[in-house]
């Protein structure tokens, strides 16, 4: 079976259609059985191994880091977890992970060993920095050197050094993560969220900071968090030191914080499959469903003060939306995906209104 670049290229860049998918998955099992290709790609990577020592050894390292690191969180048992994706060198496994991971390496020999591939398209993060990325829909977890447990929700990335030096433990998120991390008194351990600081020593929090929204969230399980903002002149601002069962959200554009303590299980609850929806406006259920599932779900002004208290398990989109049409004067409505002039596809559109 005969591999069209074309493909091949759409695929690295996630511009392929559903039918050039299935062929390009058709095509990685296919590497797996033909002894005579593997041989020939393991060669060319022994070929380049040799030279790529000589001209880069850094970024070589980092690399081969990289793809150990990726191999490490691939045989993590995680139910829960499609995919991991780790920087830019390993990205583009993010669809094919589901057909199988170990004849994914023989496309990057087959890229490796390609002239017109270069390798600094995916090497150019520091050899020292890991990058792990739970893409839109999937969920994965993370184990990092000191002993810290990070759950990743949907879209969400963290960025953090293979191993941490000096008095902290840094890490930066973007997207939702929850920490159950390991006690060091002597190295506290900080997550990087937009302005915020969360500096904890051991305990268990959860953050919300998606870029896209202008609130950022904690949330404290157990333990003791302090939050500290940043100012322009580097200079730390306190802002709260929390308390178990505590619900902070700061708002990015007013500066204003507000302070809940009571059940927080509905902000931590999508770690273990749920969404648990209190009192929820129809539009904020829209936003969560529109980043799990990765499609793009408009509300009708009308009916944009509807709540909803529910919680869903595991359940897939339509059937939340057809419940959701059971227990409200709603209705919806699914558009077809545009057909884009490099055959890529747009995302899913739907759209609620109220029923007539």
């Amino acid at each position: 079976m005969m591999m069209n670049k074309k493909i091949l290229i759409k695929y690295i860049n996630n511009k392929c259609s559903d039918e050039e998918f299935e062929d390009f998955a058709k095509w990685i099992e296919s590497q797996k059985k033909d002894e005579k290709r593997w041989r020939l790609i393991s060669e060319h990577w022994r070929n380049f191994e040799s030279w790529y020592e000589k001209k880069d050894e850094k970024k070589y390292s980092a690399l081969l880091d990289r793809i150990h690191h990726k191999i490490n969180l691939q045989n993590r048992k995680n139910t829960n977890s499609k995919v991991i994706i780790i920087s830019r060198a390993a990205r583009w496994f993010s669809r094919a992970a589901a057909v199988l991971f170990i004849p994914l390496l023989t496309i990057l020999f087959y890229l490796l060993s390609n002239s017109n591939f270069r390798m600094d398209k995916f090497t150019d993060v520091s050899a020292d920095s890991i990058e792990v990325i739970a893409p839109i829909g999937s969920r994965t977890i993370v184990q990092l050197t000191d002993g810290t447990k990070v759950n990743l929700n949907y879209g969400s990335r963290i960025k953090y050094p293979q191993n941490f030096k000096g008095n902290t433990r840094e890490i930066t998120l973007s997207g939702e993560g929850y920490f159950d991390v390991a006690h060091n008194p002597d190295k506290p351990f900080i997550v990087k969220a937009g302005k915020l600081n969360i500096k904890a020593l051991g305990t268990e929090f959860n953050v919300h900071a998606y870029p896209e929204d202008d609130i950022i969230t904690t949330t404290l399980i157990k333990g003791k968090v302090i939050i500290d903002k940043k100012l322009h002149d580097n200079k730390i601002e306190h802002i709260v030191s929390m308390v178990p069962d505590q619900h902070i959200t700061y708002n990015l554009t007013s500066d204003k914080v507000v302070s809940q303590m009571g059940s927080v299980d509905k902000y931590i609850a999508w770690k273990d499959g749920r969404m648990i929806f209190d009192n929820s406006s129809i539009t904020f259920i829209a936003k969560e469903l529109s980043r799990k599932f990765n499609v793009d779900i408009e509300v009708a002004d009308n009916i944009k003060e509807l709540t909803y208290t529910v919680t869903f398990v595991n359940d897939p989109l339509y059937l939340i939306l057809d419940l959701m049409t059971e227990t409200a004067p709603i209705y919806y409505k699914r558009f077809p995906r545009i057909r884009h002039f490099d055959n890529t596809f747009s995302k899913q559109k739907i759209r609620i209104e109220k029923r007539k």
